[in-house]
This record gives C-alpha cells, sequence and structure tokens, in this order.
C-alpha cells in the first residue's frame, strides 16, 4: 500500500487482537492485488443502549487505480454480527468480492484492442 493502513476503533476500546486479525486479512487483500493504494478500517460498536449482546459495525474502504471501494456490515443485517470477528470476516470477504470484479474488469479493458482501424485504411 502507498498509503498506511488506518484503523479505527469507535465506541469501543482499541484491541491489539482485533487490530492484528484487520492487518492479516488487509495482507491478504494485498497479496490478491497489491495495486491497493490505501486501506481504511473501522470498527465500531453503534448503539450503546443495547442490554444484550453489542452489535459490531466494520466498514472497509480501498482506494485503488482508478476508484474506491466499500463494504459495510452492519449490525442490524446479522444477529452473528454480535462478534466482531464475524462482522469482519463478512465485511472482509465483501470487499475481497468487489476486488475480485474489479481486477476482472481491468483484466477484460486490457485485453480489448484499443481501435479497429479498417484495413488499408
Amino acid at each position: 500500500m502507498q498509503i498506511p493502513m488506518q484503523i479505527s476503533f469507535r465506541g469501543m476500546e482499541p484491541s491489539a487482537a482485533v487490530e492484528a486479525r484487520v492487518r492479516e486479512r488487509a495482507a491478504r487483500l494485498e497479496r490478491f492485488f497489491e495495486r491497493i493504494q490505501s486501506c481504511r478500517v473501522v470498527v465500531e460498536v453503534p448503539h450503546r443502549h443495547h442490554h444484550q449482546g453489542k452489535r459490531y459495525r466494520v466498514r472497509i474502504d480501498l482506494k485503488v487505480p482508478g476508484g474506491e471501494l466499500a463494504a459495510s456490515r452492519e449490525p442490524a443485517e446479522r444477529q452473528a454480527h454480535e462478534d466482531v470477528y464475524v462482522a469482519m470476516r463478512d465485511a472482509f470477504d465483501a470487499v475481497q468480492r468487489q476486488l475480485a470484479n474489479y481486477v476482472r474488469r481491468q483484466r477484460s479493458v486490457l485485453k480489448t484492442p484499443e481501435a479497429t482501424s479498417a484495413p488499408g485504411a
């Protein structure tokens, strides 16, 4: 990455274990596509007024040449997001799918001939 990764925690105490897992998953993305320019990850607990089980929200923003990719896993989507690691896994899986589509589109652009001209013109 050209810009160092940014990891933010909101509504919760920073966790070395969570940060290590984020860095591990981000490194995996970078092995998949080495031209990632920057990566920003936000891990948060949006509502503190729940009496039972916190639900985590994880947002990932990637900048790649010619665009940005973003994935977010909202707490209302799944009961399983009471586990921060499950929320992270789902968000990273979503952004990896987007990155795979981006790479596929870039490769197809490179494979198409730029301009076809009439023979003998």
